[in-house]
């Protein structure tokens, strides 16, 4: 269905470029949407000063490319692209773009922005090789909130634009250590004015910096994941975002750019007694003090505390290689759960989120002659009318809690709708290998049960609205399944 969408929206864009052809302005701008459709997912990084954005953006692309230090490219929204070679790109707000030279030290790269000003800077571009940016090419933000109004306001001007128009993200990870006034209302400002008409299918909260949560115990992410899971449940946040998940940036970062060199090192500390080193590791000072400092800092910046306790005790559970110490705390530190929500909440929903943004961005230049004619119309009946559009707005509310459905009801209605992903399984409940007339009879059973919840009299009109939608979706399953069919059986 959201192919199909994705046409209809690249359809609009033509019919706009078409109508505001004496307008060069207007028209740049469209031929940029139009663009974009082709691009990988944007997906924009945000979070509070040292929540620890650039750290796990370094994680998901899997290499140090996004600096972590308080320099002045932190200051700086920095997009991630894929590309076929390393390159730097100095984007500034009056003039053409400026290369940089591409300098690695010590394995991370290193940006040098040759004296220019922060704020003359529109933005920088990064092209790296790798395959995590072929799927969504992520945008590092400055934090928001920050002590300096100037730096916060380069996100939020990003992702709130003055004058109306779109963000350039389609969708955003948001960093927050806990859940604050301060995070919810940055949430909220997101959902309601940047992305018009939007809903939090677009958004996944991040508990980061999970490893420091309980003192920085060696359990520390199992606290964290109960209370990613507390927050789940959090009536502020579901109607704020699609998921919450607990990660460990830090360890998820060094797993994925753990050295021999640090394997060694640490390796070294593990043939310790288990008490000289865990009183060692009481504090910063202490462990600076028990052995060689040049060696310990180095693990310190790369590990932390707590990441030195996890690789310790691993290494003595039997973790004796390098692959095998990468491998579990890659497991254990929360980035494959998020990488999982990352596919499930925006890369199925890739085209859905694409199209969006494009008739969003059609919507925000419209003259008003042209609002009021053919074109106007067409879009405002694509933006109302499209089933994919409908389930997210059923989807937003039954999240809010404001519908009304029995709560086992509600549960079903958000999965049914795509709340844990969009493919057809998925949203019945079944296993991924299920056999199509499996997964045919679930669904006719759903149609049956939820064309009686529409017939119910004792539902409220917006629970009856968000049963009709639900009885539209296992309708809509029904027929690609029939349609589906004749091309796995093939030609007779």
């Amino acid at each position: 269905m959201s192919a199909r969408l994705l046409a209809a929206a690249r359809r609009v864009l033509h019919l706009a470029l078409d109508a505001h052809r004496d307008d060069p302005a207007r028209t740049r701008w469209l031929r940029g949407q139009l663009d974009r459709l082709d691009e990988p997912l944007r997906v924009a990084v945000a979070g509070k000063v040292k929540a620890g954005k650039s750290t796990l953006v370094n994680a998901l692309v899997g290499e140090r490319v996004a600096p972590t230090d308080a320099g002045e490219c932190t200051k700086v929204v920095t997009w991630y692209r894929d590309g076929r070679v390393p390159r730097v790109v100095m984007q500034p707000k009056d003039g053409p773009p400026i290369p940089l030279p591409v300098d690695r030290r010590d394995g991370a790269l290193v940006i040098d922005l040759v004296g220019t000003a922060v704020e003359r800077l529109d933005r920088l571009v990064v092209d790296w090789p790798a395959q995590a940016l072929r799927a969504a090419t992520l945008i590092d933000t400055p934090g928001v909130f920050s002590t300096s109004e100037a730096v916060g306001r380069r996100t939020l001007a990003f992702l709130d634009p003055e004058d109306e128009k779109p963000t350039e993200a389609d969708a955003v990870i948001y960093l927050m250590r806990h859940l604050h006034a301060t995070d919810a209302a940055f949430l909220e400002s997101f959902r309601d004015r940047a992305v018009a008409r939007a809903t939090s299918v677009n958004t996944v909260a991040v508990i980061s910096r999970a490893d420091e949560i309980a003192g920085g115990r060696v359990d520390a992410m199992f606290s964290a994941r109960h209370i990613a899971q507390r927050y789940r449940g959090e009536p502020t946040l579901r109607a704020l975002c699609q998921n919450v998940v607990a990660v460990s940036g830090l360890i998820a970062e060094t797993g994925r750019t753990l050295r021999q060199s640090e394997f060694a090192a640490l390796a070294e500390l593990a043939r310790e007694p288990k008490e000289t080193l865990d009183a060692e590791l009481l504090t910063v000072a202490r462990f600076l003090k028990g052995g060689d400092r040049v060696v310990r800092e180095g693990l310190l910046a790369r590990f932390g505390i707590f990441g030195i306790r996890l690789s310790t005790s691993l290494l003595r559970q039997g973790s004796n290689s390098a692959a095998a110490l990468a491998g579990e705390l890659i497991a254990r530190s929360g980035l494959a759960e998020l990488e999982r929500v990352l596919h499930t909440q925006f890369a199925e929903r890739r085209d859905l989120l694409k199209a969006r943004s494009a008739l969003l961005a059609v919507d925000a230049v419209l003259s008003p002659a042209h609002r009021a004619g053919p074109l106007g119309r067409e879009l405002e009946r694509i933006l109302a009318g499209a089933h994919e559009f409908v389930e997210l707005r059923q989807l937003a509310a039954l999240r809010s809690g404001s519908v009304g459905l029995p709560k086992p009801v509600a549960a079903e209605a958000e999965r049914l709708l795509g709340d844990a992903g969009t493919a057809v399984p998925v949203r019945l409940g079944l296993p991924p290998d299920v056999p199509p007339h499996e997964i045919r009879r679930a669904a006719f059973a759903a149609l049956e049960r939820w064309q009686r919840f529409a017939e119910n009299p004792m539902f409220t009109r917006a629970a009856t609205d968000v049963c009709r939608v639900v009885v539209r979706t296992c309708e809509a399953m029904l027929v690609g399944m029939a349609q589906a069919a004749p091309l796995r059986a093939g030609p007779r």
